[in-house]
């Protein structure tokens, strides 16, 4: 049964303590009871704060091994209250904004903190998108001389498929690809979309593959008339994503991090209608004590040596 808070009040009810916080994540990781990962032996003792002792093997085991929160310095209850920050505003909070609101005195330890989270809103073994599915790439970067469109240079490029339900948008996957060729947008179709479903495209030869790996596939150009947006679906995803950069995180998005914000939007994206905030919050806890840990040296990827600053 989905257990978690519907609002603000609630919220700081409920998770006023450590303790709590740790009863709440212990519920997520082992929503049948303790398990020990070891021998899978289903009885514990608690020897101190968050740290179980395997009755049959003697294996102890730490509440926040190898979830998100493994090796945190920061206490949990904390780590709720950007949790609930992030997920319970409609467009999400930025790394500074957050650092102000919690008194923090460090902004890398809050900009790591929403990225390790934002590892967390990608779902092991999450569904591919099915049935009719519109796909199409936009650039992700501010104004640049030379060419536009394909081939843009100092730009990045996403990905953008997003399922017709008819009269609403589905669910949507956005993902970075090298580049416009076929080499790069097939397999990235493959990964995001299930074989058999119908996809629909420009003209662009980079998706002609598509036919021959399992998939439908209409060009939607040789159908339009002139003026008409080809592929309205994609196209008002791409402007909701380009809105959220600039608006919520004021376009300060290095090329080398983009893929965490692409994770985000998605998760908010697909979540649209979800009438809780509180719910979103339970997901994402859900997902962060489910996930493979990750260090702050591989979030900061090539720009390891120069750490984000302050703006």
């Amino acid at each position: 049964m989905e257990d978690y808070p519907a609002t603000q009040l609630e919220f700081e009810e409920r998770f006023a303590t450590e303790e709590a916080c740790r009863k709440y994540v212990a519920q997520l990781r082992w929503p049948d009871g303790f398990r020990c990962p070891r021998c899978g032996h289903g009885k514990a003792w608690e020897l101190r704060r968050g740290l179980y002792h395997c009755c049959a093997c003697g294996h102890q085991v730490s509440l926040t091994a190898g979830t998100i929160f493994q090796d945190t310095r920061k206490p949990l209850r904390i780590w709720f209250r950007v949790i609930w920050a992030m997920t319970s505003q409609k467009h999400g909070v930025s790394a500074l904004g957050l650092q102000k609101v919690l008194g923090l005195k460090r902004y890398e330890t809050v900009w790591i903190w929403l990225h390790k989270l934002r590892t967390a809103m990608v779902r092991p073994g999450r569904d591919r998108l099915s049935g009719t599915v519109e796909v199409d790439e936009t650039y992700i970067g501010g104004p640049e001389p030379g060419k536009r469109g394909r081939g843009a240079a100092g730009k990045s490029l996403v990905l953008i498929a997003v399922e017709d339900k008819g009269t609403a948008l589905g669910r949507a996957r956005l993902c970075l690809v090298p580049n416009a060729s076929a080499d790069s947008l097939v397999p990235a179709v493959e990964e995001n979309v299930e074989p058999g479903s119908l996809v629909r495209t420009d003209g662009w030869g980079g998706y002609a593959r598509l036919a021959s790996r399992g998939y439908g596939h209409r060009v939607v150009r040789q159908e339009a008339e002139v003026g008409d947006d080809l592929l309205p679906l994609v196209h008002r995803v791409a402007a909701l994503l380009k809105r959220w950069l600039v608006g919520t995180h004021q376009g300060a998005v290095r090329p080398s991090h983009l893929a965490y914000y692409l994770d985000e939007f998605t998760f908010r994206f697909n979540r649209r209608t979800s009438r809780s905030r509180g719910k979103l919050f339970y997901r994402l806890l859900q997902q962060a004590v489910a996930v493979e840990p990750v260090t702050a040296d591989e979030l900061r990827g090539d720009n390891r040596n120069r750490l984000p600053r302050n703006p």
